[in-house]
């Protein structure tokens, strides 16, 4: 009985030790569209399971990404871009389903959609 219950033990930490080092959902390389007062604005997002990431834009440059949390299928982050020569801090919060990606930049300006699919 003994041996049952330290076989039983060892085989739920497994089972934790798992559950917590998984990936979160929205780890990885995204081909996203900000649809922003400047028009439709192409960029690939790439979010490290470490908590930090970039963006990149033709338009916009590349951007650090700081702030990232990771909640289920939820992410929020904060990245600061010079667009038109302003500097902004755009905060991002959004959902994964699978591939996909949505949500909404929030911005001195207002709140802009963004839409992607993981690359």
């Amino acid at each position: 009985m003994k041996k049952l219950l330290s076989g039983w033990l060892v085989l739920s930490l497994a089972v934790l030790v798992g559950c917590a080092a998984a990936t979160p959902a929205g780890v990885g390389v995204w081909g996203i569209e900000m649809n922003t007062p400047i028009g439709a604005v192409p960029a690939t997002l790439t979010l490290n399971a470490d908590g930090s990431g970039s963006m990149s834009a033709d338009q916009l440059g590349d951007a650090p990404i700081s702030g990232v949390i990771f909640d289920g299928n939820s992410i929020a982050f904060e990245a600061a871009i010079d667009a038109q020569g302003q500097s902004l801090v755009l905060e991002f919060t959004g959902n994964v389903d699978g591939d996909s990606l949505e949500g909404e930049f929030g911005s001195d300006f207002g709140a802009f959609g963004v839409s992607g699919n993981r690359q």
